[in-house]
């Protein structure tokens, strides 16, 4: 079979991956903080394993890195298993979780295991994702009010509760830079989608903090960013692996099913095929570049992929470009030692706020009691269980198979407009039911042969090829026999 060819870098790439770099620099310090982890790591997390999954990929436009969920996964599995930031290895833990997330997506991306990205169902994903963005936005309160120095020890959420019962405390200044940067963020997508909003805000985050000399909380107190590029090797803390498989197989799983859904939505808007297989392998060296480096695991960017998108990026090679533009910055990283904390907690909070969705939540039961059952109980389950959020994932999985067992996958006839046919899902769509899918759409499709049917999957379902190959089969069938096939994804009809 002839292997696909890779395309070369254009100039197009190139004006692509500087964009990209422009966001990533400033985000890979937060993201780091979010791992409590030194902010240095979240740029060695930037350079080299961009460049190692550059070339092996399947979306043009998916761009690894540091991401907050990722990030967030990473602090959950080193305390769930006992290790604290102060702990001498903690870096080290980080860099071998990235080793057992990396092997683990490279063996699923040699194995054709790329269905596994689809174990965790749809309402379990939002659910848990909505409480992640909480409890990530929770963190950064402290750094965003100013609170941060002078927060009581305790947990996340219990910290952002102090911050905000104590507004006294709160400062100014860290509340105007926060202000400025959510502003530069927000609104600068309005006047254009390529406004460079968090370098702007860097830049003016910098220049605030020489104007006043003492602008609070910086990113250089109280140890600062060391220049020079990393340190490459694999001397980990091997006696405790087996200690951190669970976490790091969880984060192999969740941290790729974000990103998988970023490239499936681009492929499909494209046109063009997508091999979650081949995204596996990509993203399996990009983590083993960054275990390499001394970094902490990374996933894929929804908000660095658009921007790589829209500033026209056309290969692959895009992220390479701004994996190297990253390794050139690493000698004069020491420039943002004066950065504002306040900037780094904003542009997280700016940057989680889509992942954040009530109104989805609180609709959800009029579309599927189940599906609002699973997604409330793993989202309660991840803010109970906070900061070890990796077992609320395990939680709504395992919740998912009593679902399945408890009340097997049916098509129902709903009430629609016109002449045509609707049907629903009841019970829950996921990996577990997908062949008793294909084989009830049969059913429907021999049934109704010369109609037009639309199938309703509810808002936003997370569907693998294999679905979509169900229904594209399905489409055929019922075009052949004088009828039409559509997919709905708005419905919301109560049970």
């Amino acid at each position: 079979m002839r292997r696909p060819t890779i395309r070369r870098p254009s100039p197009a790439d190139a004006l692509a991956g500087f964009s990209v770099a422009l966001v990533l620099i400033p985000q890979s310090l937060a993201y780091a903080q979010i791992a409590e982890m030194p902010v240095v790591t979240g740029l060695f997390a930037s350079a080299l394993p961009l460049i190692a999954a550059a070339p092996l990929g399947s979306s043009p436009y998916l761009q690894t890195g540091p991401v907050a969920l990722t990030s967030l996964l990473t602090l959950a599995a080193l305390q769930g298993a006992g290790f604290a930031a102060e702990d001498p290895n903690y870096v080290a833990l980080g860099s071998l979780l990235a080793l057992i997330v990396g092997v683990s997506r490279l063996l699923l991306g040699l194995i054709r295991g790329g269905w596994a990205a689809y174990l965790i169902a749809s309402p379990v994903m939002q659910g848990f994702t909505s409480a992640a963005a909480l409890i990530i936005i929770s963190s950064q309160l402290p750094k965003a009010l100013g609170t941060n120095e002078i927060v009581p020890d305790g947990s996340t959420i219990a910290k952002a509760l102090w911050t905000v019962s104590h507004p006294g405390q709160w400062s100014p200044v860290a509340i105007g830079i926060s202000a400025m940067t959510l502003l530069f963020m927000l609104g600068g997508r309005r006047l254009h989608r390529l406004f460079p909003g968090v370098a702007i805000a860097v830049v003016a985050g910098l220049a605030i903090s020489q104007l006043l000399g003492d602008p609070g909380s910086v990113v250089g107190k109280p140890i600062g960013i060391p220049q020079g590029l990393p340190s490459l090797g694999l001397d980990l803390p091997w006696s405790s692996l087996g200690t951190l498989l669970i976490g790091g197989a969880v984060i192999a799983l969740v941290g790729f099913a974000e990103p998988s859904a970023i490239a499936r939505l681009f492929a499909s808007e494209d046109g063009v095929p997508w091999d979650a297989n081949k995204e596996l392998i990509g993203s399996g060296f990009g983590n083993l570049a960054s275990a390499i480096s001394g970094a902490f695991p990374v996933g894929g960017s929804f908000s660095r992929s658009s921007v790589n998108r829209l500033a026209g990026g056309e290969t692959r090679w895009s992220g390479g470009v701004t994996g190297l533009i990253v390794l050139a910055f690493l000698p004069f990283a020491s420039i943002l030692n004066p950065l504002p904390q306040a900037v780094l907690g904003a542009i997280v909070v700016g940057a989680v706020l889509g992942l954040l969705k009530p109104k989805a939540m609180l609709a959800m039961h009029r579309y599927s009691r189940l599906d609002a059952l699973l997604a409330w109980a793993t989202f309660i389950a991840a803010l109970i269980l906070a900061p070890n959020v990796q077992y609320a994932v395990l939680i709504g999985v395992a919740l998912s198979a009593l679902v399945h067992f408890a009340r097997p996958l049916s098509l129902q006839a709903i009430d629609g407009a016109g002449d045509a046919v609707y049907v629903r899902p009841e019970g829950l769509l996921w990996l577990g039911s997908y062949k008793r899918f294909d084989e009830l759409l049969d059913d429907v499709t021999s049934n109704h042969a010369g109609q037009d049917l639309v199938v309703d999957l509810g808002p936003d379902p997370a569907l693998d090829p294999s679905i979509e190959q169900t229904v594209s089969h399905a489409r055929e069938k019922m075009t052949a026999h004088g009828g039409s096939l559509q997919l709905s994804h708005q419905m919301e009809t109560a049970d």
